[in-house]
C-alpha cells in the first residue's frame, strides 16, 4: 500500500474544489504544495487578514508527509512518526492546544533484546555496554559542530568517525568471539542511524555539520489518535475554496520582467518554438527564451489529436503569461494558470532535486540548484507486519537484528551495475535493523537507503515472506507466523515526495540549507520577494522535523506580512509561559 492510496479525501472532493476555482486566477499568494510548511504558512496568513491565497497541492489529500491509516485497531504512521521534543515544539502545543494528547504520558515498558543470526540473545549487560559507548561517540561526533574543533585528518564523515570509535573500543577487547560479537552490534545501532538520519549510510553525512540539528527536549511524543490528527485544526481554519487538490505544478515564471533572454541567432534557430516578444514595457525588441519554453510544439509520434490538445493548452497557457502584469504566473500540469503577487513553494527537496532545472523560468540562480544537489534526500521506508494473534513473548518490546557483517563492497567489487543490482537482490532485507512491537499484534520494520529503494520495487507478499524467514531465523521459532497483512511504504517512488527527509551529506553544510530557503526577487525595486521557500529542508537547525517544517512556512508568511503591520502579527499562542518565548526566537 502506497502512501498515496491511504489518501483521505476523494477525487470528487478534490474535483469540487478545482471548480470552485475556475473563475479565480488572480491571487496574493499562491502556496505550492499542502504539507506542514503549506498549510503553517495558510494559517498565518489566514490569522493576519489575509484570505486572498491558494493552495496547490499535487496529491488528493494535505498532509504531505504526514498520512495515518487504520490496520486492525491501530493507528500506523506511514510518514511522519513523533513530535520531536515539548519545550518550544509549536507541533506540540498545537496537539495540546486541540487536546490531541495527554499530558500524563504513561510509557510503556520498553524490553530490547538483541539476536544473532543462529538465533542466540546477547546478554542484556553486553547490549547496555556497547549502547552507551555508541550515545558517547555520536555525542562527540556533535561537538565538532558546537565546538569548532578539527577531527583526525581524513575523517570527513560521521560513520569514518565512529567506525575509528568502535575499531579503538574494540582493541582492547582480547576474546575475538567477544570482539566480533560487539561489532555487531555497533554495525546494527549504525544502520538504526541512517533511518534517524535519512541516508543510506552514516559515511554520507557530514562530520563537522551534525551537531547543526537542534534536538528539542521531551522525548519522542506519539500521537494516539494519529499524526494526520494534527492537520484537522490548521485545516479548519482555512476556506475549502483556497485548497486545490489533484494540481501538480509544472512551472513557476517567476521574473516577468527581466527574463533571461537567449540572442535573436540562437532562438531562430530553435525548431518548433513558437517566438513571443517581451512585454511592450520591457522594449519589446526581445524575445523571452523563458516564454519560448512554454509553447514549444511536443515532439513524438504520440497520438496526433493529444498533441493538437496539449499544443492548443501550451498556446493558452503561453497567452495568459505573455498579458499577465502579475510577479508571479503559475502553470499547472492540468493546463491551468494562476497569477499571484507572490509563491510560496513548499515542494520536497526531493521534488526540487528532480525538477529544479526546469520548474522554474528562468532558471534557479546557480548557487540554488548547486545547494540543492548538495544536501542528501534519503530514503527510510516502514514495513508493518500485522498478525491474527501475539506470538512475540509479552515482555520483549523490539528484536535487534544482529546481522554478520557484509559490507556492501563486496557487491560492489566487481564492475557494472548489474552486479551492485544483484547485490542488493540478495542482501536488501539485512538493512532491516529491527523489528519493533507497536502492538502485540503488530510489528514495525523499518529500512533505509539503496535497500528501501529496492524493497519499494518488490511486492508485498514477496516482502511479507523475506520478514516471516528472518524472524523464525532470529527467534529459533519455525512456527512464526505468517502475517495476515503487511503495508509498506514507497516514499521514494512517491511523485510528489522523491525521499523522505533531508540530511547535510558530507562536503554540504548550514549555508546550503540557507541558500535554497533564500527568497527570490524579480526585480532590486521590489520590497517583498516573488518567491519564497519553505519546508523541513529550508529550517537550518531542525531540517527533517515536521516543526521545521512549520516554523519555516509560518516564516515565510511573516515575510510577506511584516511590512504592512508588523505590530499587527498574531502568533499561535498569547500565553508568556517559556516554551513560547522560544518558540517566537525560533522564528529568526
Amino acid at each position: 500500500m502506497s502512501e498515496d492510496g491511504a489518501a483521505t479525501t476523494s477525487n470528487k472532493t478534490a474535483e469540487t474544489m478545482n471548480k470552485n476555482q475556475q473563475d479565480k486566477r488572480k491571487h496574493k499568494v499562491i502556496i505550492v504544495g499542502a504539507g506542514m510548511a503549506g498549510l503553517s504558512s495558510a494559517n498565518h496568513l489566514t490569522k493576519n487578514g489575509c484570505t486572498d491565497f491558494l493552495i496547490l497541492e499535487g496529491r488528493n489529500r494535505v498532509g504531505g508527509r504526514i498520512v495515518s491509516i487504520d490496520m486492525g485497531s491501530q493507528k500506523i504512521e506511514l510518514g511522519a512518526n513523533w513530535i520531536h521534543g515539548v519545550l518550544g515544539n509549536p507541533m506540540f502545543e498545537l496537539a495540546m492546544q486541540h487536546g490531541l494528547i495527554s499530558i500524563i504520558n504513561i510509557p510503556k515498558p520498553h524490553k530490547v533484546v538483541a539476536a544473532t543470526e543462529d538465533g542466540k540473545q546477547v546478554p542484556f549487560q553486553i547490549l547496555q555496554e556497547i549502547y552507551e559507548a555508541y550515545v558517547c561517540f555520536l555525542r562527540r561526533c556533535e561537538e565538532y559542530f558546537l565546538c569548532q574543533y578539527l577531527p583526525p585528518p581524513d575523517i570527513h564523515s560521521v560513520g569514518e568517525h565512529i567506525n575509528l570509535e568502535v575499531e579503538l573500543y574494540l582493541n582492547g577487547v582480547d576474546c575475538q568471539k567477544e570482539k566480533h560479537l560487539r561489532k555487531l552490534i555497533f554495525d546494527c545501532l549504525l544502520k538504526r542511524e541512517t533511518c534517524i538520519t535519512g541516508c543510506h549510510s552514516m559515511d554520507e553525512i557530514d562530520l563537522l555539520e551534525l551537531g547543526s540539528y537542534t534536538e528539542l527536549q521531551g522525548g519522542n511524543i506519539v500521537l494516539p489518535s494519529g499524526y494526520s490528527s494534527i492537520l484537522k485544526p490548521l485545516c479548519d481554519n482555512l476556506p475549502n475554496e483556497n485548497i486545490v487538490l489533484s494540481c501538480p505544478v509544472r512551472r513557476i515564471h517567476w521574473k516577468r520582467k527581466a527574463a533571461l533572454r537567449a540572442s535573436a541567432s540562437a532562438m531562430t534557430a530553435s525548431a518548433g518554438g513558437t517566438i513571443l516578444e517581451e512585454d511592450e514595457d520591457d522594449g519589446g525588441n526581445e524575445s523571452d527564451d523563458s516564454d519560448r519554453t512554454v509553447t514549444e510544439v511536443p515532439v513524438g509520434t504520440g497520438d496526433a489529436q493529444q498533441g493538437s490538445a496539449d499544443e492548443h493548452k501550451a498556446g493558452e497557457a503561453a497567452r495568459i503569461i505573455k498579458s499577465s502584469t502579475a510577479n508571479v504566473v503559475v502553470e499547472c500540469e492540468n493546463g491551468a494558470v494562476y497569477e499571484a503577487d507572490h509563491v510560496i513553494c513548499t515542494l520536497p527537496l526531493g521534488v526540487l532535486k528532480e525538477q529544479s532545472e526546469t520548474l522554474f523560468v528562468p532558471a534557479l540562480p546557480q548557487y540554488k540548484i548547486e545547494s540543492i544537489d548538495s544536501l542528501l534526500f534519503g530514503t527510510v521506508d516502514k514495513i508493518f507486519l500485522e498478525y491474527d494473534r501475539p506470538f512475540l513473548n509479552a515482555t520483549i518490546s523490539e528484536i535487534m537484528l544482529l546481522w554478520d557483517g557484509l559490507e556492501e563492497n563486496d557487491g560492489e567489487a566487481a564492475d557494472g551495475q548489474e552486479q551492485d543490482g544483484q547485490w542488493l537482490k540478495d542482501n536488501w532485507y539485512k538493512k532491516i535493523y529491527s523489528f519493533s512491537k507497536v502492538s502485540d499484534t503488530l510489528l514495525l520494520g523499518w529500512i533505509s537507503g539503496r535497500e528501501a529503494e529496492y524493497m519499494e520495487t518488490l511486492s508485498h507478499e514477496i516482502v511479507a515472506e523475506r520478514c516471516t524467514e528472518i524472524l523464525r531465523q532470529f527467534l529459533k521459532d519455525p512456527f512464526v507466523p505468517k502475517p495476515k497483512r503487511c503495508v509498506c511504504t514507497s516514499w521514494r517512488k512517491q511523485q510528489f515526495s522523491r525521499g523522505s527527509y533531508t540530511a547535510i551529506a558530507v562536503g554540504a553544510s548550514q549555508d546550503d540549507i540557507d541558500n535554497i530557503a533564500q527568497p527570490l526577487y524579480s526585480s532590486p525595486h521590489q520590497s517583498k520577494p516573488s518567491v519564497l521557500f519553505a519546508g523541513e529542508h529550508t529550517h537550518a537547525n531542525f531540517y527533517s522535523t515536521v516543526h521545521g517544517a512549520y516554523l519555516s512556512g509560518r516564516t515565510a508568511a511573516q515575510i510577506l506580512l511584516t511590512p504592512d503591520s508588523p505590530q499587527e502579527i498574531v502568533m499561535e499562542s498569547d500565553s508568556s509561559d517559556l516554551s513560547s518565548w522560544i518558540q517566537g526566537i525560533a522564528l529568526d
